[in-house]
């Protein structure tokens, strides 16, 4: 199984993310997936078995329809398929990508279900797409990457009466995800992990010049169940949704 992956450079806050002595942080790492986890407790036998039995249930949908791995475009429903598989056809449908688009959001979320019952607040980071569910106000950086005007210069702030809540990105200019477009940051939010991941990279595929952000809004609004984006490219910026631009936390 294949996964799109952000990069170093989306993960440095990994290292610099505050915690206080409430909290456990910890990585759990299988092939290519990748996760930092904050919880309550240190939970890393219980996230490495929730990562392998969704990757099993993954990499038994490619097996079966290789068209599941290399498809751009959206598939029919898979029969039976197991909660995470149908999660990632429907998120492809909404945003009209292929359903590995959805990948990273997917296992966020379906592993912080998992071990939410052993930890009532959680922040699972996957390759630079997060799911979050929490009891307290947050603020998230964008990384845009070095180049781009807004480089560590802004963020977002949500309440915790936001969540739960995945929080995911997709960059044409930076890291190495499977990206059309040319947008240095395209940060989209929504309740489900897997369209937030499909519906950024979908938006991200329409941003190709400056010109192009109005429009990749508007497909934002289109999508049901997204509820905000973010869109950066060179010195523009766009934002549409429940979302709160604020200066990065020192």
């Amino acid at each position: 199984m294949e996964k799109r992956t952000a990069g170093p450079s989306l993960r440095f806050y990994r290292c610099s993310h505050r915690h206080g002595e409430e909290w456990r942080v910890f990585e759990t790492r299988y092939r290519e997936t990748d996760l930092w986890i904050r919880a309550r407790q240190n939970l890393e036998r219980e996230a490495l078995e929730a990562v392998l039995k969704y990757r099993r249930q993954i990499e038994d949908a490619i097996s079966r329809h290789p068209d599941f791995l290399h498809s751009l475009s959206p598939l029919p429903e898979i029969p039976l398929a197991p909660r995470i598989v149908r999660r990632m056809l429907r998120a492809a449908r909404v945003a009209g990508v292929g359903p590995m688009a959805a990948v990273a959001g997917a296992l966020a979320h379906a592993v912080a279900e998992d071990l939410h019952p052993l930890s009532p607040a959680l922040i699972i980071e996957n390759g630079g797409d997060c799911y979050l569910n929490l009891q307290e106000t947050v603020t998230v950086g964008v990384h845009a990457g070095p180049a781009s005007p807004f480089a560590d210069r802004i963020a977002l702030r949500f309440e915790a009466r936001r969540f739960p809540l995945a929080i995911c990105t997709s960059s044409g200019t930076v890291g190495h995800s499977l990206s059309f477009g040319k947008a240095d940051a395209v940060t989209v939010v929504s309740g489900d992990g897997a369209l937030a991941d499909a519906a950024a990279t979908a938006i991200g595929n329409l941003v190709k010049t400056r010109r192009d952000v109005a429009a990749a809004l508007d497909a934002a609004r289109s999508m049901e169940g997204i509820e905000g984006a973010l869109v950066l490219i060179g010195d523009q910026l766009g934002i549409w949704g429940d979302m709160e631009l604020v200066p990065p936390q020192d």
